[in-house]
């Protein structure tokens, strides 16, 4: 009926911001073996977002982006939870804080951490791109993205159609390609090969954002990237003119994420 048929148009955009939501922040999506705790945790000094990613089945897990401040929250809460945290990774070599990776391996013992190989970081596990990192009956793919740095990687779980992104593509922006090997020609390659070329309704988060949004769609992105959007040419020059200000921790952090967060 014309009634059904109304109602139905009314209620569609809830049931999809709903779904959204629950990825955004709680977790539990997928059916049977494939179930996963997902939440999504925020630093605010450096506006950072956390990404613990748990098996329902096996109850192992990852964080994605840790930083050092909020490593006894993020250790507390795996335990809250009664996972087994397998890897804290790393999208990047970041600039903008230092890593938890270190603590969370003296407050987790079995705990490894991974950077990509192209920083001669210290870290248990090197990875590079098409990199499979396996936990539980989960599994993350590694998508090589440079041009924020050298060695940016985005992290893809295609079983629950979600890609973490890390500094390589935030919601409606990027991140800035003036230090560490930074290229604004790489980053347009790697954001529109690796990242705009997966299907249009995964969802992406990112390692930061300034304005209060927490998760965004390639569909969205491709439509709405504020530079992205632009031809290579005209990306390369808005990025060559940010004139942004000298990162306020990089000079800490940059060789403290050398050594893992200067934890062993």
């Amino acid at each position: 009926s014309k009634t059904a048929l109304a109602a139905m148009r009314l209620f569609r955009p809830l049931s999809l911001l709903l779904a959204t939501r629950r990825f955004c922040s709680g977790g539990g999506g997928g059916s049977g073996s494939d179930r996963i705790i997902f939440r999504q945790l925020f630093e605010p000094k450096s506006c950072t977002y956390t990404y613990l990613i748990g098996c329902q089945a096996t109850r192992n897990a990852v964080y994605i982006d840790p930083v050092i401040e909020t490593a006894e929250r993020d250790a507390n809460l795996v335990k809250q939870l009664g996972l087994n945290l397998v890897y804290a990774i790393n999208t990047h070599l970041h600039a903008d804080h230092v890593t938890g990776t270190g603590r969370l391996k003296a407050l987790l013992p079995g705990c490894r951490s991974v950077i990509s190989g192209a920083y001669k970081a210290r870290a248990d596990v090197h990875i590079e791109d098409g990199t499979k990192i396996d936990f539980g009956r989960l599994q993350l793919e590694t998508r090589s993205t440079p041009g924020h740095t050298d060695g940016c990687l985005t992290y893809v779980l295609h079983s629950h159609a979600m890609a973490f992104t890390g500094d390589a593509l935030l919601i409606r922006g990027c991140g800035r390609t003036d230090f560490q090997q930074g290229s604004p020609d790489r980053l347009y390659e790697s954001v529109h090969s690796q990242i705009f070329s997966l299907p249009e309704h995964y969802l992406l988060y990112p390692a930061h954002d300034y304005t209060g949004q927490s998760v965004t769609t390639v569909a969205e992105e491709k439509k709405y990237n504020s530079r992205l959007t632009k031809s290579k040419a005209e990306f390369i020059n808005i990025m060559n003119n940010l004139n942004l200000p000298y990162p306020k921790q990089i000079d800490t952090a940059l060789p403290a994420n050398m050594i893992c967060g200067m934890q062993d």
